[in-house]
């Protein structure tokens, strides 16, 4: 009879040692597929972010765009001065810090317009290029400089969008 208790503590400890291994399995699958599940995350919201920061310099190289054509369009083109750039530093927040951005329009003028601010400008003569016989066109170049969030060590992004507008 002792013997019959002595297997039956046997299989105890057997079924203890099984248990123990059994739960040390399962916390490193589960420890692996925790970190799986923040590796990815964490990919996703650098994308995402990457995404979000292309598309503000989209809207802001159209919105800046759009400034010009009006500040061109507003100006007095029989004065000595011209606009022949537009400058924004540090748009939405510090773009040193990688927070904001840089935007810089350059405006350049077509036509045979024989205003003083015209011949002042950087501008190309109608002869030049081949127009539809306005008298002034202007081509818009808007350069938006932004820096990725998460690494402040690499270069600018830059984003540039051209357009052509009839004044």
């Amino acid at each position: 009879m002792q013997r019959k208790g002595g297997d039956k503590m046997m299989i105890v400890k057997h079924k203890k040692a099984f248990s123990m291994i059994t739960a040390i399995f399962v916390i490193v699958i589960m420890a692996t597929v925790g970190m799986l599940v923040v590796n990815v995350t964490g990919k996703i919201i650098k994308e995402t972010t990457t995404q979000y920061r292309k598309e503000q310099a989209i809207l802001l190289a159209k919105s800046y765009t759009e400034f010009a054509i009006m500040a061109v369009t507003a100006d007095d083109r029989n004065s000595t001065s011209c606009i022949d750039t537009i400058t924004g530093d540090d748009v939405l927040a510090d773009a040193d810090s990688g927070k904001g951005y840089k935007v810089n329009a350059v405006i350049s003028y077509i036509g045979n317009d024989a205003t003083a601010s015209i011949s002042s400008c950087p501008h190309l003569l109608a002869s030049d290029v081949a127009t539809d016989g306005s008298d002034l066109q202007i081509i818009v170049d808007v350069y938006v400089q932004y820096k990725e969030l998460d690494n402040n060590n690499t270069g600018w992004l830059t984003y540039h969008r051209r357009t052509l507008q009839k004044i």
